[in-house]
């Protein structure tokens, strides 16, 4: 099919998250989108899943459905592995027999930390929660399949959507009149605008038969911080804004990982 002679329909998973609602704004305005949040297709609901795609014939499926809880996902592990891996391996075969192309998300926490310096697509994994280890899981599953893929690893994902660290740090600010968090954790925010803009460069290249070469994406800005240089940043900005907070920057504790 000749990709530049139709207007390509765009089917997104999971539309109602912190990413998910920006890639729905964003490929909006240039594609056809048919986006679904969880309460209208769950990603766990093979049949659904399979009938919505046959209804629409998509060029692209896009998956930003995941279980994201990192430190619930150690007492929910069957969910956890439910989402992020069996239905995304149930996703790709799907995405095989029809011959279209997944992009699908995963994370920084299918490594383990140690390294120094910043991770590259080659590097070894080794998750070290249930929820690393399940991203890892949909990832291989989406490989071992061999559909025309797409899996961008993002790290510290921060927009104005959904839950996230720096609406935990502003309420808790509020709450509170010291705070104590991590900083021996190095990463850097990344914005589910960057993200949604890197997805429709990626879909652009698709309908004009340059096609990215499938495989593992690293998405991420340049530079690194930790939790804690962030919190501060946080409420230094909502100061100045003159939020109503109990604890302001000077009123965080840093502590390690292990503490």
């Amino acid at each position: 099919m000749d990709r530049n002679s139709v207007l390509m329909k765009i089917m997104l998973l999971g539309s109602h998250g912190q990413l998910g609602k920006e890639l729905e704004y964003q490929i909006s305005s240039v594609f056809s989108i048919f986006a679904y949040p969880r309460s209208k297709l769950d990603i766990m609901n093979e049949q659904a899943v399979y009938e919505a795609v046959f209804q629409i014939q998509p060029d692209v499926i896009i998956n930003a459905a995941a279980y994201t809880a990192v430190d619930k996902a150690e007492s929910n592990k069957e969910e956890a592995y439910d989402v992020n891996a069996y239905s995304v391996a149930r996703l790709a075969q799907l995405v095989k027999n029809k011959r279209v192309w997944l992009v699908h998300y995963s994370t920084d926490y299918v490594f383990d930390g140690t390294k120094s310096d910043p991770y590259s697509e080659n590097d070894e994994t080794n998750p070290i929660n249930i929820y690393g280890a399940s991203k890892l899981a949909g990832e291989r599953a989406i490989t071992k399949t061999n559909c025309q893929h797409l899996i961008f690893r993002t790290s510290w994902v921060i927009g104005k959507d959904g839950n996230n660290f720096a609406k935990t740090i502003l309420r808790l600010a509020m709450e509170r009149d010291h705070l104590k968090v991590i900083n021996d954790q190095i990463g850097v925010p990344t914005s589910p605008s960057l993200i949604s803009k890197v997805t429709l460069d990626a879909i652009h290249a698709i309908k004009m038969n340059k096609a990215w070469p499938q495989g593992i994406y690293h998405l991420a800005p340049q530079g690194m911080s930790n939790w804690f240089e962030i919190a501060q940043t946080l409420l230094f900005h909502a100061d100045n804004q003159q939020l109503f907070l109990n604890a302001h920057a000077n009123d965080i504790q840093a502590i390690t990982t292990e503490e």
